[in-house]
This record gives structure tokens, sequence and C-alpha cells, in this order.
């Protein structure tokens, strides 16, 4: 689970501090909330990611697909790609 996604997608724009780089429910527990509104639970969060992940699956599968289409188009490689912007 993505803590910080799951927390936007529950508040957005909360206010809080510490990481949530562990995406662990210690990590959350220690979290310093700042926001008004109330902190919401680690079964909240879970619940919210549950309905999250799928759509962030499938908005990535339709991005790859979109990028795909776009370097057949070109007539280029995914590194091809990456080497004309950098």
């Amino acid at each position: 689970m993505d803590i910080a996604l799951a927390i936007e997608a529950l508040i957005p724009a909360a206010q809080y501090f510490g990481s949530t780089t562990e995406n662990d429910k210690e990590c959350f527990d220690n979290l310093d909330w700042q926001d008004s509104r109330t902190k919401p639970t680690w079964k909240q969060l879970q619940d919210a990611w549950v309905t999250l992940e799928p759509k962030l699956v499938s908005d990535a599968e339709a991005k790859a697909t979109q990028r795909q289409a776009i370097l057949d188009r070109l007539g280029i490689t995914a590194e091809e790609a990456a080497l004309i912007l950098s």
C-alpha cells in the first residue's frame, strides 16, 4: 500500500509530517498529523487502498499502451526516445 496516496484519496491535501517511505502501520502511526480534519485510521487507509490500487494499475496500463502506440508511430524504441529526451 502507498500510504501517501491512500491519505490523499481520503483527505485531499492533508497536512502531516513524517516519512511514509516504509508504507507500513508503524510509519503511519508515527506521522505528525497537522491537519484540522481527523486523521484516518489504518483500517480506513487499507479500505481506500483496495479501491484505489486497481485504478492505479489500470491507469498505468493505459499509459503504457499509449506510450507504446506513440513509439510505434514514431518508429523508435523506448531506449531511443530516452536518448532523445536526455
